[in-house]
């Protein structure tokens, strides 16, 4: 991929220059949409001193001076126009994690635009057109920039009312940070030939232990979203009654939250939690430890009845009669690249392909190459001892089938990939382009396991 091709497919229009005054937060940035049925944002990535540890500053980086970032709305079937400012002290991008757009929208440095300069702002604008609970983050340096704090949730609405009157969002992050609140490594190489570099500690919307208070007795929809470079979070609720809605953005069939659910990295769940009686709290938890308090406040409005389910997102049903089957080990490869060339580590590969982080041709070299409007059927095979949140950009897949758990099919954009675990997921590559495929654990990503498909 010739570096003429991706400035045409950056869109260089779009750049520009601005001056280090320009006001951060988010505002409407045109003085009047591009259509009536456009969500205009200014967002502006910088540094910004956080209190994550009390008494102590974290030198964090921040869309709109917070981290999670600004939450940013639009409905389904609305256009989203972000004009992304990079106040940084080096370059970046903005990948929308689970939305389905035009491949230069896709934030993938040297693939679909090239990376956004100290100084340069660049304008995203896209069709959302599946309702439900996304991300964005970049997707130049992950490990540090993510976990410097460059995580933000991205939330379409529904094109019609839902019948939930409340909902909160919960975006989970584990920092990197030690007891004075300085940052510690956000990636070590003994770690992410294994699980992953795991942060210390864990918060909520950037604070630690909150105490959310919920509209007594009444239906709330919690929008969770796991912004973590490495952690999976074992969710349960400590009591109370709470039905899962949509996965990953996807609505399926309402049903019980159960015992826990594993949210690995870049995965969202939406819940429908009964909130507490007035005074009365609950725990959300991961594994055995506590996350949050949620407590019930008194209202005045009666509460409602259990919301219907969700309207499906207008995805293609994939043909498995004739789809074709295509296989992706996920394999530990543990070796040290060659320092001549990347000065890094190689620990990762699918189907034998390591990924290079620092190679910026990785891309003209797909592991498949896909007939646009065909079926496919995936076989994901994990050869390790550590799980796998499996990403595809740029289109949705539905997971089928699994040698280790039941499975009823559902659509999404990230699947979990359990230790020595085989799944089946098929969709319609209905999305041309080249598109990366990869684990969302950054350190697993950054150190071979990522890959490039091709839809033509």
């Amino acid at each position: 991929m010739s570096v003429t091709r991706r400035q045409v497919l950056a869109g260089l229009a779009g750049l520009g220059v601005v001056g280090l005054g320009a006001t951060a937060g988010v505002r409407y940035w045109l003085g009047r949409p591009l259509f009536a049925d456009t969500h205009d944002y200014e967002l502006i990535a910088a540094p910004a001193d956080l209190e994550l540890v009390p008494g102590h500053q974290t030198p964090a980086w921040t869309y709109g001076g917070q981290a999670p970032g600004l939450e940013l709305r639009s409905r389904q079937g609305d256009w989203l126009r972000v004009r992304f400012i990079n106040h940084l002290p080096e370059p970046t991008t903005i990948h929308w994690h689970g939305i389905r757009l035009p491949l230069e929208m896709d934030g993938v440095p040297y693939v679909s635009q090239l990376p956004v300069l100290p100084g340069e702002y660049f304008d995203y604008r896209f069709l959302t057109q599946d309702a439900g609970t996304f991300w964005y983050h970049p997707h130049t340096s992950s490990a540090e920039q993510l976990g410097r704090g460059l995580v933000g949730p991205l939330i379409v609405e529904e094109a019609q009312p839902t019948g939930f009157e409340h909902e909160r969002t919960l975006g989970l992050k584990t920092w990197h940070v030690d007891e004075q609140g300085a940052f510690t490594d956000f990636s070590v190489p003994r770690q992410a030939a294994r699980e992953g570099t795991r942060g210390r500690l864990a918060t909520i919307n950037g604070e630690r232990l909150p105490v959310l208070e919920l509209p007594a007795g009444h239906v709330v929809r919690l929008r969770i979203l796991n912004l973590d470079n490495t952690v999976t979070y074992r969710l349960n609720l400590s009591e109370g009654d709470a039905r899962l809605y949509a996965l990953d953005g996807n609505p399926i069939a309402p049903r019980p939250l159960g015992k826990e659910y594993w949210l690995g990295p870049g995965m969202r769940i939406d819940l429908a939690l009964r909130a507490p009686e007035d005074g009365q709290e609950i725990s959300l938890r991961n594994g055995p430890l506590r996350l949050a308090t949620l407590r019930g406040l008194a209202t005045s409005q009666p509460a409602g009845d259990w919301p219907a389910p969700l309207p499906p997102n207008p995805l293609s049903e994939p043909d498995l009669q004739t789809a074709e089957t295509l296989s992706f080990n996920f394999e530990w490869a543990g070796a040290l690249s060659s320092p001549a060339k990347t000065g890094g580590f190689t620990f990762w590969q699918i189907n034998g392909q390591a990924w290079d982080v620092n190679d910026k041709t990785c891309a003209d070299r797909p592991i498949a190459r896909l007939k646009l409007g065909q079926s496919y059927l995936f076989e994901l095979r994990n050869m390790a001892q550590y799980q796998h949140p499996i990403h595809l950009h740029g289109m949705s897949f539905k997971v089928l089938a699994s040698n280790r758990r039941k499975i009823e099919p559902y659509f999404t954009d990230t699947y979990l990939l359990g230790k020595n675990e085989t799944a089946k997921v098929a969709f319609v590559a209905d999305n041309p382009g080249v598109w990366m495929f990869h684990c969302h654990v950054i350190d697993h990503m950054e150190t071979g396991l990522m890959a490039a498909i091709e839809v033509v």
